[in-house]
């Protein structure tokens, strides 16, 4: 019997010696991964209005109009997905599944993603926004590698893990200026050897959990582009609404500061 047959099999006696439970209250739910309905309602969704080129909220009566950010500094990237917009729900399963070692989380984070990426080129390639080979010892796992996966479960789009790499030691980049992240960043990210090749042309789908100021995603789209990508598009679980407002995790961290500026 196949694995994944044999797993569908399996589920209804695995759910019943151990009931699937909402990761935030402990709620029971259904079926898992998931949110019970409780905390669903209080997870917010990006919406209209929103800026054309970073999907950042806008007041009402803004459609079809561009934040004052984009307008002085005109992003490098083709736009921005993200699942969910940075609120308490949001940060309270970042930082589960950040800094709390509950990977099983990707399978949700990483649906939610892939549901508002249904209008992507179905020869794009998921490169996730990569750690610092002494992050990825400390943490033990790059979650921006594990929602690609995630997301390609549910798109069957390419994920090449190892297609950008960080080249530098970076120090966090919570509390630092616009021009003090960018200047942190340069040069710190650059196209593993070999991949150049394959990216050259491609649609690029550049994968991370949380999109802040964009310092480090900025630096992977212009090592991207400067590949040769066609395209790159940033998709993220959670875009905080105000990137200058003050976002603290675990031991006043910056939460995705040290995998993107928000990376994205």
């Amino acid at each position: 019997m196949p694995a994944t047959a044999l797993s569908r099999a399996l589920t209804p006696l695995v759910d019943f010696v151990y009931p699937p439970r909402c990761p935030l209250c402990g709620g029971g739910i259904a079926e898992g991964p998931g949110l019970c309905a409780a905390c669903w309602d209080t997870l917010d969704l990006p919406g209209e209005p929103a800026c054309m080129r970073c999907q950042l909220p806008l007041p009402a009566a803004s459609q079809g109009s561009v934040c004052g950010t984009c307008i002085a500094h005109p992003p490098g990237h083709d736009g921005v997905t993200a699942a969910a917009l940075y609120t308490e729900t949001a940060r309270q399963l970042v930082l589960r599944f950040k800094h709390g070692g509950r990977i099983g989380l990707a399978k949700l984070m990483g649906r939610l993603i892939a549901s508002r990426l249904a209008d992507a080129p179905r020869d794009a390639v998921l490169v996730p926004v990569p750690l610092h080979r002494v992050r990825l010892w400390m943490r033990g796992y790059n979650q921006a590698a594990l929602l690609a996966h995630a997301i390609s479960g549910h798109t069957g789009h390419a994920v090449m893990v190892g297609g950008l790499q960080r080249v530098r030691f970076t120090p966090k980049l919570g509390g630092l200026g616009r021009a003090q992240r960018a200047k942190t960043m340069r040069g710190a990210i650059a196209v593993k050897r070999g991949c150049a090749p394959v990216l050259a042309g491609r649609d690029v789908i550049l994968v991370d959990d949380v999109l802040t100021s964009g310092a480090t995603s900025e630096e992977c789209v212009r090592v991207l582009r400067k590949a040769g990508a066609k395209s790159v598009r940033i998709a993220c679980f959670a875009r905080v609404p105000d990137p200058a407002a003050p976002h603290t995790g675990p031991q006043n961290e910056t939460p995705g500061t040290d995998t993107i500026p928000g990376a994205a």
